[in-house]
């Protein structure tokens, strides 16, 4: 493939859904307490609307709201641990990806550069939350201290079991030749 064809497929990528199906990810269950009082303990951020159920009543929030930046953790999957090693690490499956032929034109690393989260509500118990990610944007070929490569930024819209969006993350990834 050559360096038009390969940025024409690049420019081709915004605006496409980035897990190949098309299909939104839905959370194996909804918002709840116990996954909220994990996290709250993981990350030692006790906010009494996370953990008090008289404090967070009274809140403008009238009830217990899961931290907001748990949007993308309500909607990971179980990991399969069977062959684990066989991808790379990666604790799901992935069986279509539409920068394959990155990889194949050798730009075989990828290093996560940002994360950005706009929150429009904070999610509720028994919310039921949906993501789906459309890839936004993709930069012309940079040069980098780790090798040439492409900026690819993706969003990610979550939204509840009403459709009412909870808030957005913008993932930027770099994916590049390593240098050598």
């Amino acid at each position: 493939m050559n360096a038009a064809e390969l940025h024409a497929k690049l420019r081709g990528l915004v605006g496409q859904p980035t897990g190949g199906t098309g299909k939104p990810l839905v959370a194996p269950d909804p918002v709840n307490q116990p996954m909220i009082r994990h996290w709250a303990h993981a990350l030692d951020d006790m906010n009494p609307v996370y953990l008090d159920t008289e404090f967070a009543a009274t809140s403008r929030f009238g009830g217990i709201v899961s931290p907001p930046v748990m949007l993308q953790t309500w909607t990971m999957p179980a990991p399969k641990l069977e062959g684990i090693r066989e991808r790379g690490g990666a604790p799901t499956e992935n069986t279509t990806n539409p920068t394959a032929f990155l990889e194949e034109a050798g730009y075989t690393s990828t290093v996560a550069v940002n994360s950005e989260f706009e929150i429009e509500r904070y999610p509720r118990l028994g919310d039921m939350i949906t993501a789906m990610a459309i890839y936004e944007d993709v930069s012309e070929e940079k040069e980098t201290a780790l090798g040439t490569g492409f900026f690819l930024t993706w969003v990610t819209t979550y939204t509840d079991q009403h459709g009412e969006v909870l808030g957005r993350q913008r993932f930027r990834v770099l994916r590049f030749r390593p240098k050598r």
